[in-house]
């Protein structure tokens, strides 16, 4: 199977599809991408990367050119009626938590050149005006029909990976209900030159009647998205403009607009696919899951899909785990994408609700509540992790089992400073914050399985690790088994389940 002519066929080359090609390439799988646009965007549409995200590019040793590229978002801002509720340093929450404590501004139509010259860099060419018509799924693997240019062609593949959007061909093919709905508002999402209160750098966001509004900083002086509602229009007849925007919160923040650089308004849906994986075929990105933008999780959400795809896709393509790997990719990936949506959703549903009983929640209650709750630093972390997406972790998995000291299988390895220099290697390693028992090296020499040993210090014990314990990383820089005592035939017995058979796990509660 491995002599096909691609090993994973990718449909879609935004943000999702070039993450999931380039780190697939990286590691040495064949892939192509193909995408039915004649170019990339060359609008910002999505533009805040949270730190989880920037951590994966680490990995990839691009982390850098990104920050190159974007402009740190540290704090941010509650309005009310027009007068600041609360301040929040974003930054300063993170610190402990992350190396990259902060959002970045990084607009998509930049993520995607980026991604573009580091696949063009590795060989790897996006295939545009190429559409996929169709595709057969077997045991044997994938047969996909193609169009360029009139011209159709046939494509052998062992897997095939939808990252075509929320209008996925490769969904709809599979007949996968997409549960949700719209709501009822229309949104516009404006790149703005101002002058005002909002064109500081910051994150602002306004509570007011039924009213969402929110403006993100942008590279340059003045430089500003703005998204907001907009109420009581038609477009039925036309496209709306500028001048169809209610300018009421504008006005009451003071919000002088000097130039629209780039004007455009569209529906909200919250939805999310039944099914990530089929047979030899998977969903990711907003072809499996999308939401409100509240948070800024959309983009954020498909790179991680395709960061948690591409290493499992190694493993069974190279021989090293049983295909079954694979089907943790949905276990992980949809109960992520059901939990993220549940919580968008509440969320803007309470930002947008008319009634009079939410704008006096909204304008009297939540202002003076966030101040109280942000005075606690636990709150604050808390805050940090969720947005960031530090957080994700996947108890529920069949890889994650075990515990040491505060760190579950399935926890994100917690950062301690200098820990995650040695995730570079994109592999399964082993990791010791004190002193491995003897019988620990020699089994990762006998496996070829990197054992890697840090100094145990303050930073370790903080951040919940536990001295002298064994954790075995996956290659996303997950626990995958975490040992208070070290035990070589139990970490013997959790990849020989992973290259056997993949099962629940056999024993809990180490």
């Amino acid at each position: 199977m491995n002599n096909m002519e691609t090993q994973v066929l990718i449909i879609g080359a935004g943000p999702t599809g070039l993450v999931l090609a380039l780190w697939l390439t990286r590691m040495g799988i064949r892939v192509r991408i193909v995408d039915k646009t004649k170019g990339p965007g060359t609008t910002s549409r999505a533009t805040v990367f949270h730190a989880r995200n920037l951590e994966f590019y680490h990995q990839l040793g691009i982390d850098q050119k990104a920050i190159a590229g974007g402009i740190f978002m540290q704090d941010i801002n509650l309005w009310t009626k027009g007068k600041k509720a609360t301040h929040f340093s974003f930054g300063a929450a993170g610190k402990a938590i992350s190396p990259y404590p902060y959002a970045l501004i990084f607009p998509q139509d930049k993520q995607e050149a980026l991604l573009i010259a580091e696949l063009e860099a590795s060989g790897v060419m996006v295939e545009r005006e190429t559409e996929l018509l169709s595709y057969s799924d077997s045991p044997d693997g994938i047969n996909a029909v193609l169009s360029h240019n009139g011209q159709v062609s046939t494509v052998r593949a062992l897997y095939l990976a939808g990252c075509d959007g929320a209008h996925s061909v490769v969904r709809k093919q599979l007949k996968v209900d997409f549960v949700g709905g719209d709501y009822a508002h229309t949104f516009y999402v404006a790149d703005v030159e101002c002058e005002g209160p909002v064109a500081n750098g910051e994150l602002h966001a306004a509570l007011d009647k039924a009213d969402f509004f929110i403006a993100f900083p942008m590279k340059g002086a003045g430089n500003v998205r703005l998204i907001g509602t907009v109420k009581d229009k038609d477009i039925s007849g036309g496209e709306l403009t500028w001048d169809d925007v209610s300018h009421d919160v504008l006005s009451r923040m003071a919000v002088q607009v000097k130039r629209i650089n780039w004007f455009s308004t569209y529906r909200v849906h919250h939805r999310v696919a039944s099914r990530f994986k089929c047979g030899n075929v998977f969903l990711l990105g907003d072809a499996g899951h999308i939401h409100s933008p509240v948070g800024g999780q959309g983009m954020n959400t498909g790179i991680g899909d395709a960061v948690n795809l591409a290493w499992k896709l190694r493993n069974v393509i190279n021989g090293w785990a049983h295909v079954s790997l694979l089907d943790t990719y949905e276990t992980e990936r949809i109960a992520f994408g059901r939990q993220l949506i549940k919580s968008t959703d509440r969320a803007f549903t309470f930002v947008t609700k008319q009634s009079r009983l939410a704008d006096f929640v909204r304008l009297h209650i939540v202002p003076r509540l966030i101040p109280l709750l942000f005075r606690s630093a636990a709150m604050r972390r808390f805050f940090f992790r969720t947005m960031s997406q530090t957080g994700i972790k996947y108890p529920q998995s069949a890889l994650s089992s075990g515990k040491a000291g505060k760190v579950k299988g399935g926890d994100r390895l917690p950062w301690t400073g200098d820990n995650f220099e040695s995730l570079s290697a994109l592999q399964w390693q082993l990791h010791c914050y004190g002193e491995p028992r003897p019988e620990i090296r020699d089994w990762c020499a006998r496996h070829d399985i990197p054992l890697t040993i840090y100094p145990w210090n303050r930073a370790a014990r903080q951040t919940g690790l536990k001295r002298n314990a064994i954790y075995v990383i996956r290659p996303d820089g997950h626990v995958g088994l975490a040992q208070a005592k070290a035990n070589v035939a139990e970490i013997d017995a959790y990849f020989k389940r992973i290259k056997n058979e993949l099962k629940k796990p056999l024993f809990e509660g180490l």
